[in-house]
């Protein structure tokens, strides 16, 4: 119902977006567990790269640092992320490219982890986990919705583009389980959308486990110089 309200109250374009980007926020924060932290925000690496923006970022705030804030902007390490998402009115191939380009700019960034010292010992570095990446909008440009043209289009995003669910609340939710020349997509109905993609989504999250353990020494040239 927030998000129906968002897009009838919100004439102009660009407060149609924020409206929009900030409703799928506060629907994601109220569903997903404390651990975590859904923002608008860049992300960063242990070398001074980061991301383009991202529409919604999900990472972690129990074993992560927030690097800084500053002018509304929202920094993040890369090792804290475990998805990101991106916002749009329609769902099409322009738009499916365009969130694969996005999940790019995150996915190319460096991850540090380190071992983990506990009572007993030290747990080894854990690797860093596959970022998930999603589109979140309301209608489809395709005609069915979420047909085979749609099927081939996710099918021939390259690895680091995939796109691996999505919510299209008009019409319904996917899920790819399996990407390739025939990417395996599986779908929802629109009456059931939002909550099989956040279902799934949380699946794929719960996967995840917790996030590496940040080498913060390695950021801190580049935050004394910022």
């Amino acid at each position: 119902a927030t998000l129906e309200s968002g897009r009838r109250t919100a004439y102009h374009p660009l407060a149609a977006g924020d409206a929009a980007e900030m409703d799928w926020i506060g629907t994601l924060r109220e569903f997903l567990p404390a651990k975590y932290a859904v923002d608008k925000a860049f992300v960063v690496d242990a070398n001074g790269r980061g991301s383009d923006q991202i529409d919604i970022v999900i990472y972690d705030r129990v074993h992560s640092p927030l690097l800084f804030q500053t002018r509304g902007a929202i920094y993040v390490p890369a090792e804290s992320v475990y998805g990101v998402l991106e916002v749009k009115p329609a769902i099409s191939k322009a738009m499916l490219e365009y969130a694969g380009d996005k999940a790019k700019s995150v996915r190319a960034l460096e991850r540090t982890s380190l071992d983990i010292p506990h009572a007993g010992g030290v747990y080894p570095a854990k690797p860093p986990g596959p970022i998930v990446a999603g589109i979140l909008c309301v209608r489809s440009k395709w005609s069915p919705p979420l047909g085979e043209a749609f099927n081939e289009v996710l099918a021939g995003l390259p690895e680091e583009e995939r796109i691996d669910l999505g919510c299209v609340l008009d019409h319904g939710a996917f899920e790819v389980m399996d990407h390739g020349r025939s990417a395996n997509v599986t779908t929802s109905g629109s009456e059931d959308a939002l909550i099989w993609f956040a279902m799934r989504l949380f699946r794929r999250l719960q996967r995840l486990a917790t996030a590496p353990a940040i080498d913060i020494e390695r950021y801190a040239p580049h935050i004394f110089r910022t």
